[in-house]
């Protein structure tokens, strides 16, 4: 358990950026536009990328591919989780008419469409931090490939 103490440290924090951005992106009512969520990838890349590099220099004698791997896959789905249930609870609590506003064509033409959306929500995050976390461990992990000793 102790392992999984800094990743899910990093995927609250992460979580509370994006909850953040969402926020502050109600407040200009601009959080209706799909294309502002794109940066949400960025967040999300940010704080996988600090949590595998702060578990590396943790662990320097025992990181390895796996260690990183689940670090930054950990950090993710916590922050997904998190800000999918904080989505589900402003589309359906706080904000009524946020899916409707979202899409008018699909809201019409669905019968479940919350559970779409949310599904949607979650799929995207957690298949963003998987491809993260994969790019980034080709940054961190060690190469097993011998140095050239020129004479």
């Amino acid at each position: 358990m102790k392992e999984f103490a800094l990743p899910i440290r990093f995927g609250i924090a992460t979580s509370g950026c994006l909850i953040a951005y969402f926020l502050m992106l109600s407040l200009f009512n601009l959080h209706i536009n799909v294309f502002y969520s794109l940066f949400n990838g960025v967040i999300t890349g940010f704080g996988i990328y600090e949590a595998i590099k702060f578990f590396r220099l943790r662990d320097k004698e025992g990181f390895n591919y796996g260690k990183g791997f689940m670090a930054g896959l950990v950090t993710g789905g916590v922050a997904t989780l998190i800000f999918t249930l904080f989505f589900a609870l402003y589309s359906t609590e706080l904000n009524i008419e946020f899916l409707n506003e979202l899409s008018t064509v699909w809201a019409k033409d669905y019968r479940n469409f919350e559970g779409i959306v949310f599904l949607t929500v979650a799929v995207m995050g957690f298949a963003t931090s998987l491809v993260l976390t994969l790019s980034f461990m080709q940054l961190f992990k060690t190469s097993n490939n011998p140095k050239n000793k020129s004479v």
